[in-house]
């Protein structure tokens, strides 16, 4: 699993025949190593419609995101899938753009395009050269309010989205049992559902169910563009005004985020499918980010990580139990999630040994404390992947698209600094406080013939 990391100008002038822009700050990136070009500027429309803009000048191209506040989390039980299908949907046209003309316009500009959906949110994107924002800004505002939705659309795209489980998932033994452990591990939290959805519910989906998640959830007061790159936040603004401005509000309620209660005791499942190796993963819940604890989760996890990681070190290279092993965690969910650890053994003889190998490391973490070296060097390597990756105006879009779903796009300037106060007994101190049996489901993978 890759660990997610990933990270104003005065008031304008406008026309009295445009919707006012309320502009909330300007805001430099954060103290410590994150630096950034230009800060990043905040604005919000009358119609509740968030916008950041990170001003990058080093190359001519930009990134235009927008994020809606709608994922797997706010599907009902029996509809699950509904956020995931109707991202498809979204490139089936409007009355102005037909299907796949979006992306063919974008195309021919010389840039990509792109969506994906989570459990938390929904981000439609594109990266053109910098003087080709206004193409995305037209066209985004035009599918957030006159998406078609055509029947015989919905059902051949349904086929669409059925096929992709079975390639993705049904087909993937080991996405397959991490689907599994993650239903396991919640038992009423919606994270228990997968983001493409159950089969059963997608080929009941209907068009009626699409269109109103789209009219619920698809509007400005439940959405934010970010705009990172070569750009002047004044042109981009008047341009989002223009487009984005007459596109009314609506009421969003989205249901309450069930609390997951403890787990109080050992869970375990067995999946057997043709498959070429076996595969062992254990799953505890974990906070999420801005929770104190994610720090240092984040820390352990790197520990373990990577060939120079103890997992490595002591499982595949000098015990020789698995041909890999890994520690994952990523703390930007809305809600407590889970962390990872799993390995691939060399046979169906080395399932149990691996199993007993991963929960050895686990128990040493939570008997001593790592070193000093240990804690620095992972927190080095956080930070460095983190900085580096501001490189791309892709990145930088994402970074802050992904804290704002969380809680706020200040987070990430927080981010940093709470990894660098952690220290090796924080370390330990979270592996006490979560990595318990009982706080534990197990899924073991085993090949078929």
């Amino acid at each position: 699993m890759k660990r997610i990391l990933l990270l104003l100008i005065c008031a304008l002038v406008v026309s009295s025949c445009t919707p006012a822009i309320n502009v909330i700050n300007e805001e430099s990136p954060g103290t410590g190593s994150y630096s950034g070009s230009g800060g990043v500027k905040e604005y919000r429309l009358d119609n509740g419609l968030k916008v950041l803009i990170s001003e990058d000048h080093k190359a001519p191209v930009a990134s235009f995101q927008i994020w809606y506040n709608v994922g797997s989390i706010n599907e009902t039980r029996g509809k699950t899938g509904l956020s995931h299908f109707l991202e498809h949907m979204m490139f089936k046209g409007t009355q102005k753009y037909g299907s796949k003309v979006f992306s063919n316009l974008v195309q021919k500009n010389g840039g990509m395009d792109n969506a994906g959906t989570t459990r938390d949110y929904t981000v439609y994107y594109q990266n053109l050269a910098s003087d080709r924002i206004n193409l995305s800004i037209e066209m985004e505002a035009d599918r957030m309010a006159n998406l078609l939705l055509r029947p015989e659309d919905v059902t051949s795209e349904k086929k669409v989205v059925m096929e992709e489980r079975r390639m993705r998932i049904e087909d993937d033994p080991q996405d397959l049992l991490f689907e599994e452990v993650a239903a396991k591990a919640f038992t009423t939290a919606p994270y228990h559902n997968p983001v493409i959805g159950w089969m059963d519910d997608i080929s009941s989906l209907s068009r009626e169910d699409l269109l109103r998640h789209y009219k619920t959830y698809y509007a400005p007061n439940n959405a934010v563009i970010i705009v990172a790159g070569d750009v002047n936040p004044e042109e981009i603004m008047k341009s989002i005004t223009k487009h984005f401005g007459g596109i009314p509000a609506v009421p969003v309620k989205a249901p309450p985020i069930e609390t997951e209660p403890a787990q109080t005791g050992q869970r375990r499942l067995t999946v057997k499918k043709q498959a070429q190796l076996p595969f062992v993963l254990i799953a505890y819940h974990v906070p999420s980010v801005p929770h104190r604890d994610s720090y240092a989760l984040d820390v352990l996890s790197q520990i373990f990580s990577g060939k120079s990681g103890r997992l490595y070190q002591t499982i595949v290279m000098k015990d020789k139990l698995a041909i890999n092993a890994f520690a994952s965690y990523s703390g930007l969910y809305k809600a407590p999630y889970l962390f990872y650890w799993g390995g691939t053994p060399n046979d169906t003889q080395s399932i149990n040994r691996l199993e007993s190998a991963l929960f050895k490391e686990i128990d040493g973490i939570v008997a001593a404390a790592p070193t000093e070296r240990e804690v620095q060097k992972a927190k080095n390597q956080i930070e460095a992947a983190f900085v580096m990756g501001q490189d791309s105006v892709f990145f930088q879009g994402e970074v802050l698209g992904m804290f704002e779903t969380i809680g706020g796009w200040r987070l990430k300037d927080k981010y940093l600094d709470g990894v660098a106060h952690v220290t090796p007994n924080d370390v330990q101190a979270v592996a006490k406080k979560y990595f318990t049996r009982q706080n534990s489901t197990v899924g073991v993978l085993i090949p078929e013939d």
